[in-house]
């Protein structure tokens, strides 16, 4: 490997980026690879949201005190092509729509990371240059000797050597963060024109899910995935079509919760999956096969009271935003599994003791843990006698972060509706990975502010800023406003 081509010049005597600043160098890569503009691609979604969970727990790795080495890691991204050199200065699409490239990651620095990704993906790295503020720019073998910490010069020093004040740099890298107002001013117009764009086909999409779920009597029709309106339209045509040909089978469905996503089945909740990759023949079968699947769902709601029996009422629970998708049959083997380790334990509980009290299982934990929310996260395969102990000890806590939580849920919906209110939007919700507590923090600064571009917007709340295809904008939770937060 040829470090030399592969790195500038002034990569040998650059100083380490911080976490926050390998994402701001990362954004073009981050924008051209982002899982919501392949909302027609499933696959490729998939692909690109798995890669970049593996990409965020290796950079998460490089940022702890301590560590020795981490194992290759091979990433594969489906990127966005786009003319960088339109006139009008607006992203589009190349003749193939993306590309792909794999590369495998085995740095040891967020620097030489970066630097590494962008290189691979034929990014820009420019930027990352003014990111890396060096104390001297002197080539590395006048360097003899770097001294054992920053020496503060006086301004006079870099007038009359022409060195870069690297106080000067910092503060121009604050200066250039992207805030929220000035995201605003640069979008609001572009997000405002998809929006209008997009109205008559919202209007479409509304008026059949309400016929379908009249048609078939079904509580709710969601989407899993964060796919265009033109999307979603397609998939209600294609349930219409169905349910044209076959409306007796799809009517076993009624009462239910229809889920589009990426297989077709039960979920572990009891909702409907249709596989958008599958053909009719596939949702038909589903269909005709709903009878024995709400008999297995009686059976799993049993199976969770028998092991809420053995561990003193605490209730076993199962929620979506904070687990893995698990079909029917997956969550019932998982059930079942615990409950036969408990049977054959027989740990000592004393009735009802834990009633009030929640508790979900995890195939892919190894202790147990008590989230910020109050419920337990419990292995499956988890120790009986450290589970007694763990439980008995945690319960006062879950007990205050679950009220905890409920006062925090009741704080931060007053602060939607207020925010709702105050800039006139036409919605405003967040990802399911926002927390509550996120969310206040976000809705107390938002309403501090007047932002006129708002008004009549789609405005959901995240971990990074994005104008969506159909208008939707999208801010992080943590925004910025003047002067950068530290």
């Amino acid at each position: 490997l040829c470090l030399e081509k592969l790195f500038p010049h002034w990569f040998p005597h650059s100083r380490a980026l911080s976490g926050a600043e390998a994402v701001n160098a990362l954004r073009p890569f981050y924008f051209a690879v982002h899982p919501d503009f392949f909302g027609q691609h499933p696959k490729e979604r998939e692909i690109n949201e798995n890669s970049l969970k593996r990409l965020s727990a290796y950079l998460e790795s490089l940022q702890k005190p301590g560590f020795k080495s981490l194992k290759p890691t091979q990433l594969t991204f489906y990127m966005r092509e786009t003319d960088q050199n339109s006139s009008d200065g607006q992203e589009h699409f190349g003749a193939s729509g993306f590309r792909t490239v794999r590369f495998t990651l085995h740095t040891r620095d967020l620097l030489s990371t970066v630097l590494h990704i962008l290189n691979c993906c034929s990014l820009s790295i420019e930027h990352v240059q003014s990111l890396s503020a060096n104390v001297h720019s002197q080539p590395l073998k006048e360097a003899k000797r770097m001294p054992d910490r920053p020496i503060k010069w006086d301004k006079s020093y870099y007038t009359f050597t022409g060195f870069k004040d690297p106080d000067e740099d910092l503060e121009q890298v604050s200066r250039m963060e992207t805030t929220l107002t000035s995201w605003l001013d640069n979008n609001g117009k572009s997000a405002i024109k998809k929006l209008k764009n997009s109205l008559p086909l919202r209007k479409e999409l509304d008026r059949l899910k309400d016929e379908l779920s009249h048609q078939l009597q079904l509580t709710d029709i969601r989407w899993q995935r964060s796919w265009g309106i033109a999307h979603r339209c397609s998939q209600l045509h294609s349930l219409g079509r169905l349910a044209q040909q076959n409306l007796e089978t799809l009517k076993n469905a009624k009462g239910c919760t229809i889920i589009f996503t990426d297989r077709s089945g039960m979920s572990a909740v009891g909702h409907v999956m249709l596989g958008t990759m599958d053909v009719h023949h596939h949702w038909t079968k589903l269909f005709e096969r709903l009878p024995s699947y709400f008999d297995l769902r009686r059976r799993l709601m049993l199976l969770e009271d028998q092991i809420s029996h053995l561990l003193g009422g605490i209730q076993v629970v199962y929620i979506e935003e904070l687990q893995p998708v698990l079909t029917l049959e997956e969550y019932y083997s998982l059930l079942n599994v615990f409950y036969n380790r408990l049977l054959n334990s027989r740990i000592p509980f004393h009735p009802r003791s834990l009633r009030g009290l929640q508790m979900i299982l995890n195939s892919d934990r190894y202790a147990p843990s008590l989230h910020e929310l109050g419920h337990f996260n419990i292995p499956t395969l988890c120790d009986p006698a450290n589970l007694q102990w763990f439980i008995l000890t945690k319960a006062q806590q879950a007990r205050e972060n679950m009220k905890r939580k409920e006062e925090l849920k009741v704080i931060e919906n007053e602060l939607m509706q207020a925010s709702t209110k105050k800039f006139s939007l036409e919605k405003f919700y967040k990802e399911p990975s926002v927390s509550s507590k996120q969310m206040v923090d976000c809705c107390k600064r938002l309403l501090e502010q007047s932002l006129p571009y708002l008004q009549g917007m789609h405005l959901c709340v995240s971990h990074f800023y994005s104008v969506m295809q159909d208008g939707d904008l999208c801010i992080p939770w943590n925004w910025k406003n003047g002067e950068a937060v530290k």
